[in-house]
């Protein structure tokens, strides 16, 4: 279910595996899919903070708060944008053969406004801000490897912007991929958490950055 990546007094920090829920979903008593949150709390014997999700379908790196303090100042960190989340994604478009509109190495600042209705998020005019740094890694047989940084933090937004540029993630039914991902959930995985931009980072004793493989 999960690999404790870094752990001291205030935070853990683990690699969560694809199909397991970060917390307690809303349908309560009823869930039945496991939960990276409630698994830490029982094998580590304290009570945790939540500070940051990721999807279900999503693999990769997840911070936990052991006291309220430390979920505090890391929760400043984001809503002020000081931390920099970097996932690598494997994409494949809608369109087999079509013309490929990015170039590999090149940056790409991507702007839209979400709402999330119940299952999938959408495009509104009245929706929030969403803001998305990528960069084209490598196109291998129609395959297409992209480094991602989620400015803002909006519900599926790194699913929908590969989906609304024509790039589906490999494995997102929920998102029109035809792809099969030939592991379990989505070829998406936040591999790399950068402090370096934030405030008290020392006070935590965090390094500058956590970095894992690109690769579930």
């Amino acid at each position: 279910m999960y690999n404790i990546v870094f752990q001291n007094d205030h935070l853990v920090i683990v690699d969560k595996q694809a199909l397991v829920l970060s917390v307690p979903s809303r349908i309560g008593e009823n869930e039945t899919r496991p939960v990276l949150g409630l698994r830490l709390e029982s094998d580590l014997g304290i009570t945790l903070y939540p500070i940051h999700r990721l999807d279900y379908e999503v693999s990769g790196l997840i911070m936990f708060a052991k006291t309220p303090q430390a979920q505090k100042i890391t929760n400043s960190w984001f809503e002020k944008k000081e931390v920099n989340k970097t996932y690598s994604a494997i994409s494949s478009p809608l369109v087999q053969n079509s013309e490929n509109l990015f170039n590999v190495g090149e940056n790409y600042l991507w702007k839209c406004r979400l709402m999330r209705g119940k299952k999938r998020a959408y495009e509104a005019p009245h929706g929030k801000e969403s803001v998305t740094k990528a960069k084209l890694i490598e196109v291998r047989n129609d395959f297409f490897h992209w480094e991602l940084n989620p400015v803002t933090g909006r519900s599926h937004q790194l699913r929908y912007e590969l989906f609304r540029h024509g790039y589906p993630i490999v494995g997102d039914d929920l998102y029109s991929s035809t792809k099969k991902f030939e592991l379990p959930g989505i070829a998406l995985r936040a591999f790399k958490i950068d402090f370096q931009n934030t405030k008290n980072a020392d006070v935590l004793e965090l390094p500058p950055f956590i970095e894992i493989s690109k690769n579930n």
